[in-house]
């Protein structure tokens, strides 16, 4: 028996990070979990905890693909931490599953990982991170949104767009 479960959308961030950003993120997983989509997470603190609870909170599957090998290294609001060994690289494995990414500030960590999205034809959303261009001046394809709410609708309304 197949087990249907609802999109996949990874919120990426910070490590550490401000209370507004982490108000920002708790809002994102909140508003995921309330239209079925499944949280991925690196699955530690920082944003990562803050969407977490948010979804957690609302009922929500909450997915962390941790960097290390001990799952009880997961925040408190993980429901399946998947332990990878893989440290950084854990990125690549994060954003490969989900379908689409919400950026909410962030570090080095956060600017590889909306490289990886960009590369593996992701669509990124981002509140208050990280602005890029290309060699030639080109800003990068990230969508702007300036609430959770309108960067959950923009990736919300993609997904529709391309089940």
């Amino acid at each position: 028996m197949k087990v249907t479960i609802g999109p996949r959308v990874a919120v990426i961030g910070g490590g550490t990070c401000s209370e507004a950003e982490a108000v920002l993120a708790e809002e994102v997983g909140r508003l995921l979990a309330r239209a079925g989509v499944v949280l991925l997470t690196g699955g530690r603190g920082g944003v990562m905890e803050a969407a977490s609870r948010g979804a957690a909170q609302a009922g929500g599957l909450v997915v962390g693909i941790l960097p290390g090998e001990d799952a009880h290294r997961a925040n408190a609001w993980v429901t399946l931490p998947i332990v990878t060994g893989l440290g950084e690289a854990r990125n690549t494995v994060l954003i490969r599953t989900a379908q689409a990414v919400i950026a909410v500030g962030g570090e080095f960590g956060t600017l590889s990982e909306i490289a990886f999205a960009l590369k593996f034809g992701r669509p990124v959303v981002g509140i208050q991170t990280w602005q890029a261009v290309d060699g030639s001046g080109e800003t990068l394809p990230i969508r702007r949104a300036a609430s959770a709410a309108e960067a959950v609708e923009i990736t919300l309304r993609w997904l529709d767009d391309n089940p």
